[in-house]
């Protein structure tokens, strides 16, 4: 039997690492990772999709998109053919945004955002003090956020906050942690697979759940 291809988009400024811990069984299964790459100069987020479509090799693959990696893989499905497209911890469209990300784009906040500091974390790191909360989120951030350019970090937060599509695409299939505090869950307008507990980095501490409900989630006939 020919095996699945299931591409794994990371969230904002994350490499595939956070996806270490994820199995899908060999035998039924063959995973790829797909990488943020750096944006043409005003390029828009279908025009990035499209660039990132074509390192997929494999047709009618399965696109599985964590928080801002669900918004592409879900502009990604325009462009290809997908067997199933599943987003995590993300959003289905604009209006499932909160109130917070609604007035950043009124202001545009993200012209301002002090995105030149996650370039700097290991001077950051110079005054953790000791403090073990500060230092533990710190070596998360230094493992599981590879992409620190400038450019890419101002493109990726104007793009998220303008993402136009207004209508959610039925067909997604939309995990959501109950104490997401990025995208709370009460502001999704549609039906999704509850984890309980389950926060915005879940893909990472709820492993445990992905690893024993993605492949039926995945072979499932909707």
């Amino acid at each position: 039997m020919e095996r699945i291809p299931v591409y794994l988009m990371p969230g904002l400024a994350a490499s595939p690492v956070i996806f270490e811990n994820i199995k899908l069984p060999e035998a039924t299964f063959e995973v790829f990772f797909l990488e943020w790459v750096l944006p043409e100069p005003e390029e828009s987020l279908r025009h990035y999709a499209q660039r990132i479509a074509a390192t997929i090799t494999h047709n009618n693959p399965v696109l599985i998109g964590v928080s801002f990696g669900g918004v592409l893989v879900q502009e990604i499905a325009e462009v290809i053919e997908a067997r199933k497209v599943i987003i995590v911890s993300s959003v289905k469209c604009n209006t499932e945004f909160p109130r917070r990300m609604r007035f950043a784009k009124m202001v545009r906040a993200y012209k301002v955002f002090p995105t030149a500091l996650m370039e700097r974390v290991h001077w950051v790191a110079r005054f953790a003090n000791g403090n073990s909360f500060i230092a533990k989120r710190l070596r998360l951030y230094e493992k599981y956020l590879s992409v620190r350019d400038k450019k890419y970090l101002d493109w990726a937060f104007k793009t998220i906050i303008l993402w136009d599509r207004a209508e959610p695409n039925p067909n997604i299939i939309h995990i959501h942690g109950t104490a997401d505090g990025v995208f709370p869950p009460q502001y999704l307008k549609t039906d999704y697979i509850a984890i309980e507990g389950g926060t915005h980095i879940m893909i990472i501490n709820k492993v445990k759940w992905f690893n024993e409900n993605l492949p039926e989630i995945i072979l499932r006939e909707e």
